[in-house]
């Protein structure tokens, strides 16, 4: 580990180095590509300094510790000093994992109503607000895409982008089936229903992220539904793209225009032929199912909302919350840490 920290420390300095030519930005593509290069490599350069220092100071104890009057101190100072670099050692394997290319990006999400009927359209909009007041949490906007309302107030599908840098880090472990165990407002006999809504999160990806052949896209335009102001109905102005080759179908309809629909829509196709090839590259290469934790596949159920118990519990993990008020008014970051955690847990396990 000590020769790729040098190795990286190297680099690092080169990189710097390189950023303070005069000539630095005649190329500010190249020059965007370095600047976040070198602020990706800076703390792992930080923590490693911390480490070497923990060892000088290590060094620097032992060597006064053959003095009476020092012997006391010193030991402290080993101590304090041993505890920092094994400290930092363990953060030091974390920085060194294989980052995922994805997690500085924004990311698309998509809400579904799964079995339970009514019920699970209410549940899909309370999963809506969830997120969406977690987004607002951290500064991020959510951008519409399409929604389609049931009489109820319910959901039957949400797709929306949280523009937010940083944002497909923390929320690709949402990925997969949400349970929820209440008595629904359409219940009149006060019987606690179980029902599902699948959540499936998708790095942001332009159209020159991925290659899409216009020829294989059929476009079909319809007049919107639902709330969305005085456009509704009287315009063609909903779109819906067919991607011919893999039969994915996209639609948006929360924009005035269909310029702007199709934009929206041609975003999305990309996120998720994008998401198809990375599942065919990680089944070539592992030749299994990818990590539960990390990605959360959509067919699982992933976590329980119990509302009579007030109980929310991550399956994956195991882990439990008594204070699912607070959770879907967005307060998931305890959840999303502990996955994180025990991911990164997985992931160096799998390096030894």
């Amino acid at each position: 580990m000590i020769e790729k920290l040098q190795a990286v420390a190297g680099r690092f300095e080169e990189l710097c180095a390189r950023s303070e030519q005069p000539d630095f930005y005649n190329d500010p593509k190249k020059a965007t590509a370095i600047l976040r290069e070198r602020n990706d490599l800076e703390p792992i350069v930080e923590a490693y300094h911390a480490y070497l220092q923990a060892e000088q100071d290590m060094r620097d104890a032992l060597e006064l510790m053959g003095e009476p009057e020092m012997k006391d101190f010193c030991q402290q100072t080993y101590q304090d000093a041993k505890n920092e670099k094994e400290r930092l050692f363990k953060q030091l394997q974390i920085l060194l994992l294989p980052k995922d290319p994805n997690d500085q990006k924004s990311v698309i999400v998509e809400i579904r109503g799964g079995v339970g009927g009514e019920e699970s359209a209410l549940f899909a909009h309370s999963l809506f607000r969830m997120y969406s007041m977690y987004a607002a949490q951290k500064g991020w906007q959510v951008e519409l895409m399409n929604y389609n309302e049931t009489e109820l107030g319910g959901v039957k599908e949400a797709d929306f982008v949280i523009n937010g840098r940083g944002a497909y880090s923390r929320l690709k472990y949402e990925s997969g089936v949400h349970r929820v165990q209440r008595v629904p407002e359409t219940e009149s006999g006060g019987r606690v229903h179980t029902s599902t809504a699948t959540v499936a999160v998708l790095p942001e990806m332009e159209e020159v992220d991925v290659q899409i052949n216009p020829a294989d896209i059929e476009m079909q335009v319809y007049r919107a539904s639902g709330a969305g102001g005085q456009h509704v109905n009287k315009t063609s102005s909903a779109v819906r793209l067919i991607h011919k080759p893999t039969g994915i179908v996209v639609a948006c309809q929360e924009e005035r225009s269909q310029v702007q629909n199709r934009e929206k829509c041609m975003r999305l196709l990309a996120s998720k032929l994008y998401e198809i090839e990375q599942e065919k590259q990680d089944a070539e290469v592992t030749g299994m199912r990818r990590s539960q934790v990390g990605t959360g596949m959509r067919n699982e159920r992933i976590r329980t909302y119990n509302f009579p118990q007030g109980r929310v519990t991550d399956h994956r993990i195991g882990l439990t919350l008594y204070k699912i008020d607070s959770v879907m008014d967005g307060a998931i970051d305890e959840i999303i840490d502990a996955l994180a955690t025990a991911d990164q847990a997985e992931k160096l396990k799998n390096q030894k």
